[in-house]
């Protein structure tokens, strides 16, 4: 048996174990920070399996990491596990027809329910795998939580919980199958909190120093700055405290998140220092006092090119899911549930990555049921962000896609919600485990690669890993 067939035979025998984990992590919907329970649940079938979990890792209660080891213990292997959810996002399971479960409820809007149980999966395979062959290797899950919020990644790189792995795997769920050739933006974000003085609207503003001043005028000030960027940067903002609900009291406290964007992390550092120096100058003008609380950043990710090819191979030996006509009914239905505006959109991406030709064809069966080959020359630069690119800038990274969601699905909705609770979502995670599993097998045979992996990183990160945020600022674990 080969190594392809003996990882796809040991997923699909133990299939039914990771669906009811997706299952039950989609049910506990839990934000940022607070995955007591999803974590909770990884970590006891991470026990069961016979891997040593540590817990509270890098300071972050939800975060944690699952190691066993054979042998000499080299090469260490890293599989990356998310499972938070969002805010607002509450849905009923595989309908598709908005229907909360909870108003107002979380929701997994983001699939993250099936990436930490497939990375999950491939992490025992890997296991099961160096015990069948008597291998020397380790293999690590690593539990990452809130990638959503502050994210966990950078913190966890800054405390060198990646110190000393070979390379790692991850993935996404997506609409696509593919080895992801973006270059995401690195992204920072701070609260900017305003202090004044209270009094009386009408009888004496005089005597006031308004805090919500200061935040709106340093929204003008950010809005003028907006023409003077790269202009793949990106300035966003969100009120976190208004200062109270009575206009006749002038607002002594107010609270405005910041966060932006670039490509790379050296610009979004300058950036970030010419936001602050607008917040300076609303407080000036206001005759406030202003505190920057920087809380988060990510560095901008970039696939290793090294393990981006033997990922490649693995994901087109396993294939795309194998759809079923149900299948592909359920995910024409909730590519109808979109307005006409997000339908245009969605096919003139279906025209773009299948051709002119089989637009009608896709359109009427949305799932996509090929693997797209990567190729380093078309790396695209994504608006996203995400944590993924510290683990990139501290040991040698890759991320993959599968598709668990109809062909142009808007993540970030309740489709997505509805989507990755359903057998889309679970034929799309035992897939990602299989391909990230068989590149694990096929990584650690190949030191050339490992070397090689290892040299892109050095290339990047000049030999050392820099995290953006400063060892005195701590995790956000209720502010952010």
């Amino acid at each position: 048996m080969s190594d392809r067939e003996w990882i796809e035979e040991f997923i699909e025998k133990n299939q039914e174990k990771y669906i009811q984990a997706n299952d039950e992590i989609w049910g506990f919907a839990e934000l940022a920070f607070k995955e007591v329970k999803s974590a909770g649940l990884l970590e006891e079938i991470l026990r069961r399996e016979g891997f040593e979990v540590k817990t509270g890792v890098a300071g972050i209660p939800t975060c944690f990491t699952g190691t066993w080891s054979q042998g000499s213990g080299k090469p260490v292997m890293g599989l990356l596990g998310e499972y938070d959810a969002l805010a607002g996002l509450s849905q009923e399971a595989g309908i598709a027809r908005k229907s909360e479960i909870q108003a107002g409820g979380s929701g997994h809007g983001c699939g993250h329910c099936a990436l930490g149980t497939g990375s999950l999966a491939a992490a025992v395979a890997v296991k099961e795998y160096l015990k069948e062959t008597g291998r020397d290797g380790t293999v690590i899950y690593f539990g990452c939580p809130a990638e959503e919020g502050a994210g966990s990644k950078q913190f966890m790189a800054r405390a060198g919980v990646f110190d000393g792995v070979d390379f790692v795997y991850t993935w996404h769920p997506s609409t696509v199958n593919e080895v992801e050739a973006v270059h995401s933006n690195a992204i920072m974000g701070a609260n900017f909190r305003f202090r004044g003085i209270s009094s009386h609207a009408g009888a004496t503003p005089y005597l006031g120093r308004s805090a919500l001043d200061a935040c709106e005028l340093m929204g003008v000030g950010c809005n003028y700055l907006r023409e003077h960027v790269v202009p793949e940067a990106r300035i966003h903002y969100a009120y976190i405290d208004t200062g109270g609900t009575a206009p006749n009291v002038v607002q002594d406290h107010a609270c405005v998140r910041y966060e932006v964007r670039a490509p790379y992390v050296s610009q979004v550092k300058e950036l970030f220092e010419r936001v602050k120096e607008v917040a300076r100058g609303a407080s000036i003008m206001t005759g406030t006092t202003m505190e920057c609380e920087l809380a988060m950043a990510f560095t901008e990710y970039l696939p290793n090119n090294a393990l981006a090819a033997v990922a490649d191979e693995c994901l087109a030996e396993i294939g795309a899911p194998k759809w079923s006509e149900e299948d592909y009914r359920l995910a024409k239905s909730f590519l109808d549930t979109y307005n006409e505006e997000t339908k245009a959109r969605i096919r003139s991406v279906i025209e773009s990555l299948y051709g002119e030709d089989r637009v009608e064809e896709i359109w009427n069966r949305p799932l996509d049921s090929e693997v797209h080959p990567y190729d380093p020359k078309n790396i695209v630069l994504q608006a996203g962000s995400t944590d993924v690119g510290d683990v990139g800038y501290a040991v040698p990274t890759l991320n993959l896609h599968v598709a668990t969601a109809c062909v142009g699905n808007v993540g970030h909705t309740w489709q997505m919600t509805a989507q990755s609770c359903s057998p889309l979502a679970h034929k799309g995670l035992l897939t990602a485990a299989k391909v990230m599993a068989l590149a694990c097998v096929r990584t650690m045979e190949r030191p050339d690669v490992i070397e090689k992996a290892k040299a892109e990183v050095c290339k990047r990160n000049g030999g050392r890993y820099e995290c953006p945020l400063p060892d005195s600022v701590e995790p956000p674990l209720d502010t952010y």
